[in-house]
């Protein structure tokens, strides 16, 4: 197997978690109008509630994904009710308590299991390989960019097909607009935030197997999840789907094939569409 069709599958793997981080990330950004700086500790916390109920309490690994993704949910609607609400227009305020959030959590972490990486196991009916046309394919890799494929069409049927996401769109476009249509714009805060918590911590439990968990972390994927919102745009599904997949294959083939600019090569996208169209390839103009 050829390095260039191995750095593919793990970038195309790459941008499957990155996309189930940064969607609820985007839709966060565009309707509350602030970067959530706790995402990437919501990522490590799916992470270790994963391990723990995986290496510790030998539940099955997808049971262990959808109870971390649960008790991230609610532990992102906790935040958001309780700490951002009473934080609401001062944008400022908001960012430095998310950004205290994410330190505290990451003591927290390094309390409760220690400095010592992680290994998660990967689930055994996926712990091989496929072959197909003389080529081998890690199976548990391909699983995770079906899982991020099956979950941006579920997301998409939600924003494009329900009354909920005809409601939050219309948040994103325009929250006094959505306001005083009578649609209660602090509930919808509540719901995306608990959605794209909750699909940051599924996205750190189906990452452990690859990643491992470890502190340090929350802050190694969360300028990931930031380029990819800056480059995709605010509030819109497709550009966190086209986003999440180019910052996967920017980011593994720049470590790979010029690894002393690999930040530079990361990191020249995201300054170009700040200057060429800051609100993003896929995002509109926030007035």
């Amino acid at each position: 197997m050829s390095l260039y069709l191995v750095l593919a599958v793990n970038s195309i793997t790459l941008g499957g978690l990155l996309f189930l981080l940064s969607a609820g990330f985007s839709l966060i950004f565009g309707l509350m109008r602030i970067p959530n700086l706790t995402h990437g500790s919501l990522f490590m916390l799916g992470a270790y509630f994963g391990a723990t109920f995986v290496v510790w309490w030998q539940f099955d690994f997808w049971l262990a994904a959808v109870l971390s993704a649960l008790l991230v949910a609610v532990i992102g609607g906790v935040i958001e009710r309780f700490l951002l609400r009473q934080l609401a227009g001062r944008q400022q305020a908001q960012v430095l308590v998310t950004l205290g959030i994410a330190f505290m959590v990451a003591d927290i972490c390094l309390m409760v299991w220690t400095g010592d990486p992680i290994t998660v196991p990967t689930p055994p009916h996926f712990d091989g390989t496929i072959r197909t046309a003389g080529l081998v394919f890690p199976t548990y890799r391909l699983i995770i960019i079906l899982i991020a494929v099956v979950i941006a069409a579920i997301l998409w049927l939600l924003l494009d097909r329900t009354r909920l996401g005809a409601m939050i769109r219309a948040g994103v476009d325009d929250a006094d607009m959505a306001r005083v249509v009578g649609i209660r714009v602090s509930w919808l805060f509540t719901i995306v935030f608990c959605l794209g918590a909750g699909l940051a911590g599924f996205a750190g439990v189906i990452g452990a197997p690859i990643l491992s968990v470890y502190p340090g972390l929350d802050f190694d994927m969360l300028p990931l999840a930031l380029v990819v919102v800056i480059l995709g745009g605010t509030g819109s599904l497709l550009g966190s789907l086209v986003g999440s997949f180019a910052i996967g294959i920017i980011y593994n083939y720049g470590q790979a094939l010029w690894p002393e600019l690999a930040y530079f090569v990361l990191f020249l996208p995201m300054v170009l569409i700040l200057l060429l169209r800051p609100q993003g390839l896929f995002g509109r103009q926030v007035s």
